[in-house]
């Protein structure tokens, strides 16, 4: 029959628990003259009992959470987590010779005292500032007299959920215009499956959407894309992440939002506007120009109809309201460029 290991261990900590209380028990009926029989085994029956139950708690269970932490722990923070235990260690080293000359019991419980409060100090320092670290040593390399020379990404591309979730990175990406590493950090990524589990049918299927872009990315586009776990603990919210990371690799964001594109200019850091490219891209009509548009619906102003170009470009046509679901001939009066973009003012 095959036998586990929480198992094992509660059979253990039963003969462990028996054996120690037992102990306990006839120690204290001797003292109190109480009959020994009696109190060694009432007293070996509590300890089984707790020693049955307790076991896991203190043995398997935990090891089985330490485990997972583990194995889900981004490599940065398990080298920080063991970088802290090591730098305790040696702390505790150091001040073990001192603490042996203290007189019994000092000299053999504050060395083991030590020794842990060093290493929780360690392993915390070392926790809350690894990002730091990293970021030092991944962008100064020492020459040869011991100068700092700071290494840039300018290779790389740093996406925002906006941007993901929009959908034309990918035509972006098959056109070749993009050279760059597209980074995605894991944050943003977290993100994305937030959005694509909400209860919110509207914000789920965008969410979702993002994710099948990323899986166009990866999978259809000769662009490499990349996952990365770099964060910033310092700040919460995914925006702050995303600029501090862009200043910290001196890389640009690729955005749509407009509050984040404005928050990271003033922070010195490059962004990439889709938007900003997309009218930048549209064909430039001059006033006498015609154009082939279907009128598809009603203007604000009386007798107007509008209609819209292939790269969705709004077009206003003087006296076209009788022209609706026609495609007619047009030639263009005027061009006027709005924060929401272009429009197209023509007439019949």
């Amino acid at each position: 029959m095959h036998l586990s290991t929480e198992s094992l261990f509660r059979i253990l900590g039963t003969i462990l628990g028996a054996i120690l209380l037992g102990f306990l028990g006839y120690t204290l009926s001797s003292q109190f003259s109480f009959h020994l029989g009696i109190g060694t085994i009432s007293a070996a029956l509590v300890g089984a009992i707790l020693g049955f139950m307790i076991a896991p708690y203190v043995t398997t269970r935990p090891m089985k959470a330490l485990r997972s932490n583990l194995a889900v722990m981004p490599v940065d923070r398990l080298v920080a987590l063991l970088a802290g235990i090591l730098l305790g260690l040696i702390a505790a080293a150091l001040f073990s010779l001192p603490l042996s000359l203290l007189p019994t019991p000092f000299r053999e419980i504050l060395p083991f005292l030590s020794a842990l409060a060093f290493c929780y100090v360690g392993v915390t320092v070392m926790m809350m500032r690894h990002k730091d670290l990293e970021s030092i040593l991944r962008r100064i390399r020492l020459t040869g007299n011991s100068e700092p020379v700071y290494d840039k990404v300018d290779d790389s591309i740093l996406l925002d959920t906006s941007v993901i979730i929009d959908g034309r990175i990918t035509d972006i990406s098959k056109s070749g215009f993009i050279r760059s590493t597209l980074l995605v950090p894991g944050f943003i990524l977290s993100e994305l499956q937030h959005i694509a589990d909400s209860a919110d049918s509207l914000r789920r299927n965008r969410g979702r959407r993002g994710l099948e872009v990323l899986s166009i990315l990866q999978n259809e586009t000769t662009i490499p894309i990349q996952i990365t776990d770099m964060d910033v603990s310092e700040v919460r919210d995914a925006d702050s992440k995303l600029v501090a990371l862009a200043r910290d690799l001196h890389c640009p964001i690729m955005t749509n939002d407009y509050n984040l594109n404005r928050v990271a200019e003033l922070q010195g850091v490059t962004v990439l506007n889709i938007n900003d490219l997309a009218n930048a891209v549209k064909a430039l009509y001059l006033p006498g120009e015609e154009l082939e548009v279907k009128i598809i619906q009603e203007g604000k102003e009386y007798g107007q109809g509008v209609g819209y170009l292939e790269d969705g470009t709004m077009v206003v046509i003087e006296d076209g309201r009788s022209f609706i679901n026609r495609t007619q001939n047009v030639t263009v009066t005027k061009v006027l460029q709005t924060t929401a973009g272009r429009m197209i003012f023509a007439r019949i």
